[in-house]
């Protein structure tokens, strides 16, 4: 049987030979204490690439979004974020958990922004019965949606304005400036604009970019620097982990440009799903598409496309994610499928 065409998500992207032979030759020391030479030039990157005076490597994104909220935040306080965000819905409860933050959760509009009006109301008053309101926290791809620059800079800017740090999950920050620099524009340009706009930044190398390993948390020396005694109390201190900057070093260097790649294949394959006749595609997304299924069938359908070798995720609104390790000829052959299972489930 051929290779599954793995739409699950961006996360089970290979690294690729040459990223591989980069990982081989990385020189090495001991990160703790801050002596490894690839951790330190990943850091220096990336904070120089978004604006940012210091970095810091992380194992994963949900440890350096946790590191932020940590470093921003104390116990009694609360940060601003979505309902749907991946800090409040998909991150285990860890700011509430580990951080004794509490979460204000607020409704996402239907574009993945939280209304002005919204973020406004919620902000609590410097009054004993309740928690302080100290930080907004924004996703910048959201649900492989772009949220645009003029939005960012409004929603910044009120948070300046009533006294809030700023953090933005960027998981698939560079998915988003792909997006925003079509037409000609510098994706690492709209990068850091959209990095400068926030105190913090997490970054993940492990999606789109097809590293197999890391984030880093972005920020001023200082938040970095209590950013790092947190990953210590997490767990999160490696030793020789220059063999994975690397990889995120090689990804910097090979792999932004090329996320236009993945989302032309979504669009060609949200094309194509739109052909079959009861089902609802929305998007394409940057490299998202959602399908939502019949409730009555979309268990079944989900089963037969992975017994055909496509591999998706959810039941009845289910997403496709094209990455690095998906061809032209993948998304092709995953329509084929699709358009076979689906039409059979529909009974067509």
């Amino acid at each position: 049987m051929a290779k599954p065409v793995d739409l699950r998500s961006d996360t089970v992207t290979q690294p690729t030979a040459a990223m591989r032979a980069a990982m081989m030759s990385a020189p090495l020391g001991d990160d703790v204490f801050g002596d490894d030479p690839t951790v330190n030039a990943l850091q220096a990157r990336i904070a120089a690439l978004l604006g940012k005076e210091d970095a810091l490597f992380l194992p994963t994104g949900t440890q350096s979004n946790l590191s932020a909220l940590m470093s921003h935040c104390q116990r009694g306080d609360e940060y601003l974020v979505g309902q749907a965000a991946h800090t409040y819905r998909y991150e285990g409860g860890g700011a509430a958990v580990l951080g004794s933050i509490q979460p204000q959760p607020i409704t996402n509009q239907p574009d993945g922004t939280l209304a002005l009006a919204d973020i406004e109301s919620f902000i609590k008053p410097d009054d004993a019965h309740f928690a302080r309101t100290r930080l907004l926290c924004l996703e910048n791809t959201f649900g492989g949606r772009v949220l645009s620059m003029g939005y960012l800079r409004e929603a910044t800017a009120l948070a300046r304005r009533r006294g809030l740090a700023t953090h933005l999950d960027g998981a698939r920050l560079f998915n988003a400036a792909v997006a925003m620099a079509e037409g000609g524009g510098d994706p690492r340009a709209q990068a850091r604009a959209m990095a400068e706009l926030f105190d913090s930044v997490s970054v993940c190398f492990s999606k789109g970019l097809g590293a197999p390993v890391g984030s880093a948390l972005v920020g001023s020396r200082e938040l970095i620097g209590r950013a790092r005694r947190v990953r210590k109390m997490l767990g999160g201190g490696m030793r020789q982990a220059g063999v994975l900057a690397a990889a995120a070093l090689h990804a910097l260097d090979h792999h932004i440009d090329r996320l236009a790649e993945d989302h032309a294949h979504a669009a060609r394959l949200a094309d194509g799903l739109r052909q079959v006749d009861g089902v609802g595609v929305d998007g394409p997304h940057t490299n998202m598409v959602f399908v939502d299924l019949p409730a009555d069938r979309g268990k079944q359908a989900v089963d037969a496309l992975g017994k055909r070798g496509v591999l998706v995720t959810g039941l009845y609104r289910t997403r496709w994610v094209t990455h690095l390790d998906v061809s032209r000829a993948d998304v092709d052959r995953a329509v084929d499928v699709a358009q076979a299972v689906l039409r059979e489930s529909a009974g067509a």
